[in-house]
């Protein structure tokens, strides 16, 4: 496995006869994409009531996503590309561990918060934005492809598992309140 990821970083990451401009674009896209990805739904939430839940399962997602790939860094303190004297590292990272990606893991994580609360043609743009954030971190020699693939699992994971307890806790609710509505009926028509 580990060859076939240096093979895959090899093969995407920019070297020096990438044009100027491709490498700007994609520092922007992993510098600036991840804040968009989360002032919109704020923006939106400021101004739509409705996204009011979606924000917080976004920011929920991304701090248990956070927590999750520092636990992992600790436990797994793989060096990224860099410490092996592999590619060109185009920011600077130091000899921070890269597994998983912290990038791929939040931005896959919000994108599939948003899949599944909002779905429609928003979310495909959240995953279209998280594949080409990931995509970024291994263009400029940031991570290996495997951080990528792990980070993405990850925050997707976490995004199921934010919605679904999300969803069961709204549903509890409402199962408690129609069963207090009912006692509440029942005591209403014997007295």
């Amino acid at each position: 496995m580990q060859s076939a990821d240096v093979y895959f970083y090899l093969l995407l990451n920019a070297d020096s006869a990438w044009p100027l401009w491709s490498i700007r674009l994609f520092t922007w896209i992993g510098d600036w994409l991840p804040k968009a990805l989360m002032v919109l739904p704020a923006l939106l939430a400021l101004a739509l009531p409705a996204w009011r839940r979606t924000l917080w399962l976004a920011v929920c997602c991304l701090a248990i996503t956070w927590l999750m790939v520092r636990v992992f860094r600790t436990w797994l303190p793989m060096p990224r590309p860099d410490a092996l004297n592999l590619g060109m590292q185009w920011l600077p990272q130091g000899a921070r561990p890269g597994f998983p990606s912290m990038h791929a893991a939040g931005s896959f994580g919000v994108a599939v918060v948003m899949l599944m609360s909002r779905g429609g043609p928003l979310a495909w743009a959240y995953l279209l934005a998280a594949a080409l954030i990931s995509a970024s971190r291994v263009v400029l020699g940031l991570h290996f492809p495997l951080d990528i693939v792990v980070g993405a699992l990850l925050g997707s994971l976490v995004a199921v598992g934010v919605v679904g307890a999300a969803n069961r806790a709204v549903l509890a609710g409402r199962v408690h309140s129609l069963r207090r509505l009912r006692a509440a009926r029942g005591r209403g028509t014997r007295g």
